[in-house]
């Protein structure tokens, strides 16, 4: 049985990823979601075409994934896309954050990241796909928004290393790193403080995203960076010190 994963499918990215690729693939037999909020998940299930199974469970219990594990070991499908969407962000200084706020970004967008990833990657097969979603706030270390950025730029550096590791299997890695999407990250993320104008001002759908890493996984990319201004500030970021661009976000705040 061939089958697509799909974690933080209840909302957002992850949600669009299911849309888009219920629409078109044809080689899959069912799609696995995963998120917490099991209401969410059974209503995107009755949307898909394909067949899907509902999974809620908490990506960061060691007894969900040990479930999940063992799920995997009876039902032995082959896992021809991961695609580990789950994560937030939390706005603030470092030190006026909340303990458990800034560890708990840790726990879902490094630790359980890596676990589900470790856990799927025995089931796949040549041309097997694992897309990741890092940031483009992996690109640049972020005042106010620090361990956000840093947990973005193990999720990019991971998938990077994966990518050359899993290359002569023929597993390929694509990580996706966007600006600000208009999803429900935001209502999260500013609970504390609110994101820059500029941010706000270069939002971009989550179906143009989606759409976007969906062909640079197809073509067998190791990076997906969507939109014009994301693209510049990727550059950027090469070839001006992190120390000069720094400067410049602090005087914008």
């Amino acid at each position: 049985m061939n089958v697509v994963i799909i974690t933080g499918a209840s909302s957002g990215i992850g949600r669009e990823f299911a849309l888009q690729l219920d629409a078109g693939l044809y080689t899959v037999d069912e799609f696995w979601l995963i998120a917490r909020r099991e209401e969410r998940l059974e209503e995107l299930a009755a949307r898909l075409d394909h067949m899907a199974k509902v999974i809620p469970m908490d990506l960061t219990s060691d007894a969900d994934m040990d479930h999940f594990r063992k799920r995997l070991k009876k039902e032995r499908p082959v896992i021809r896309m991961l695609i580990n969407s789950s994560g937030y962000g939390m706005m603030g200084n470092f030190n006026r954050l909340g303990r458990q706020e800034q560890l708990g970004m840790l726990d879902i967008n490094c630790r359980a990241l890596t676990d589900m990833t470790y856990a799927c990657i025995p089931y796949m097969k040549r041309k097997s796909r694992i897309i990741m979603m890092a940031s483009s706030a992996a690109f640049l270390p972020q005042p106010g928004f620090a361990v956000y950025a840093a947990s973005k730029a193990y999720v990019l550096s991971l998938s990077r290393a994966l990518r050359e590791e899993l290359g002569p299997e023929e597993i390929y890695v694509t990580a996706v790193c966007p600006g600000p999407v208009r999803t429900e990250f935001f209502e999260k993320a500013e609970k504390h403080e609110d994101t820059l104008a500029i941010k706000k001002y270069s939002m971009v759908e989550a179906e143009d995203v989606v759409r976007s890493a969906l062909t640079a996984s197809a073509r067998n990319q190791g990076m997906s960076v969507y939109s014009p201004l994301i693209k510049g500030l990727h550059l950027l970021t090469k070839v001006v010190p992190h120390g000069v661009l720094l400067g410049i976000v602090q005087k914008m705040k």
